[in-house]
């Protein structure tokens, strides 16, 4: 995303070709890009873990996101309802490129798998 509004910046890429964004200042598509290489980070780090090792990292992502989302130095610029979709897609198929059954985790806690995030969730 922060490349994308790169070429928009430069010219290189049209508005109307870039997406999603446009409309979002840099400093909020690097504190996410950030926040996300991380959770890739403690994600590839697991191995054999536990429900509770598995929901940490997913809190800790959520956490990060939520204070991205509310931070003031991105001038009131926030993830809208489709980013919001997709960063919780996102974390899914993370988890579940990495084995975790995300379907079987959730059930573990009583939850349906669309539910993986809202325990924390701000945005």
């Amino acid at each position: 995303m922060a490349e994308r509004a790169r070429k928009v910046a430069t010219g290189a890429l049209a508005p109307e070709s870039a997406g999603a964004a446009v409309p979002y200042p840099e400093s909020l598509l690097l504190a996410t890009d950030a926040a996300l290489e991380a959770f890739e980070d403690e994600v590839r780090a697991l191995r054999d873990p536990s429900d509770d090792a598995v929901f940490g990292t997913v809190e800790r992502v959520v956490l990060a996101l939520n204070a991205i989302d509310g931070d003031d130095r991105h001038g009131g610029a926030g993830f809208c309802t489709l980013e919001r979709e997709q960063l919780c897609d996102y974390i899914d198929l993370t988890l579940g490129g990495h084995g975790v059954d995300v379907t079987a985790l959730t059930a573990r806690r009583g939850l349906d798998r669309s539910e993986l995030t809202d325990r924390w969730r701000d945005w």
